[in-house]
């Protein structure tokens, strides 16, 4: 069945804003070509997209060229603002953007965990009020936060956790506090969406991703989808129960399971093990010993580490069989192609399935990189359909 006309309108003017944002500014030939639409419909939706304030002569074409043939249409960045939040147990980092994702101002607190929900929550919301503000953006159209933690897929919410407890308060904070519309998002989904659009899986539609931080996640895409469960937990390999720890996770701690055996933590200890120097053996700095591992040539410690990383990169493949693992996080990061290299011949030794091991190219700012992502993805849905 043929599509309405104010339904082809709307595909129209989305598909030329969609060239707007890949290509940046064009004139209405430009548009015509690429769209492949008729001179009439072309013309049709620059005015529709103008009088709805997406769009705007941004200049002209050739020294000589005048009139409406050599105009220059862009978008209009400043039409919404958005921001993106990174919350981590000891803070929180954040950007604020226009309706491109160009960053026009950035921030960050540290929060220390002991600090009450109220007080904590008060901070991190000032701050985001405070830069958006002095940046120009006093109406936040969308904010995404990125979260540790499970995401309800009913509710949208942060479900219970160990976690500080201004973590699961601060949404509704800033829903109250703010007319912009609220998107919470598992920290290691937001990561994985960021090296799917911008980093090392840019070029691939299914892949695993594997968080290597302070914690160890995973996200999951197939067929282009970021997959999050029934219960918003694809992805929780922090429980999945492995050889090599001495004991088992359970419902109330990931104790005993991967996180046990490749989370920072544990990278201290097995530094320790093979007798580095290298500074930060502790928790916080074990991607500054990975770094120093490699840089070093420590192939032991390299090797053993490569060891735990491939027993967990062997269960999610084993089932999943997605042909392409990036390590990421603050640790996948520091390890590089190195690590990358024998984490693929391990796993290659465990399951016959034939999976690439790539290294994650935005470290921890993927999480804000992919938050910010989300964000404008909700803003563009919401303002890239103009009353028809």
């Amino acid at each position: 069945m043929a599509a309405s006309p104010s339904t082809a309108r709307v595909i129209n003017d989305r598909l030329a804003l969609g060239l707007l944002q890949r290509e940046g500014p064009l004139t209405a030939g430009e548009l015509k070509v690429l769209t492949g639409l008729s001179r009439p419909t072309v013309a049709d939706l620059v005015e529709r997209l103008q009088d709805s304030g997406l769009i705007r002569i941004v200049g002209e074409t050739g020294a000589r060229r005048r009139g409406p043939n050599a105009r220059v249409y862009g978008i209009v960045a400043d039409r919404a603002h958005l921001a993106a939040l990174d919350v981590r147990t000891d803070g929180v980092t954040l950007v604020v953007a226009d309706l491109l994702g160009a960053t026009i101002a950035e921030a960050s607190l540290p929060i220390a965990r002991d600090t009450r929900t109220g007080p904590a929550v008060e901070r991190a919301a000032a701050l985001l009020e405070d830069t958006a503000r002095d940046a120009g953006a006093d109406r936040l159209h969308t904010v995404a936060v990125g979260v540790p933690g499970l995401i309800d897929p009913g509710t949208g919410e942060l479900r219970e956790s160990a976690l500080p407890g201004w973590h699961r308060s601060l949404a509704g904070a800033l829903q109250q506090r703010l007319s912009a519309r609220i998107v919470l998002e598992n920290e290691t989904n937001l990561a994985a969406v960021a090296e799917q659009r911008s980093g090392a899986a840019r070029d691939r539609d299914t892949f695993a991703f594997l968080w290597l931080g302070r914690g160890v996640g995973a996200a999951l895409f197939l067929d282009g989808r970021l997959r999050r469960g029934v219960s918003g937990g694809a992805g929780e390999i922090g429980f999945l129960p492995v050889p090599g720890t001495g004991g088992l996770p359970s419902a109330s701690g990931c104790d005993g399971g991967f996180h046990s055996l490749a989370g920072s933590a544990a990278i201290g200890a097995l530094a320790a093990e093979h007798g580095l120097k290298a500074p930060g053996a502790a928790q916080s700095n074990a991607s500054a010993v990975v770094a120093e591992a490699v840089a070093a040539g420590a192939d032991g410690f390299l090797d053993a580490f490569a060891d735990r990383v491939a027993v967990g990169a062997a269960a999610v493949t084993s089932v999943l069989d997605p042909g392409c693992v990036v390590l990421g996080g603050e640790i996948g990061l520091a390890g590089g192609a190195d690590l990358a290299a024998r984490v693929a011949t391990r796993l290659a030794a465990l399951n016959p399935l034939p999976t690439e091991v790539r290294a994650g190219e935005l470290g921890g700012a993927a999480i804000l990189r992919g938050a910010l992502l989300t964000a404008r993805d909700h803003a563009q849905e919401a303002l890239f359909a103009p009353d028809t």
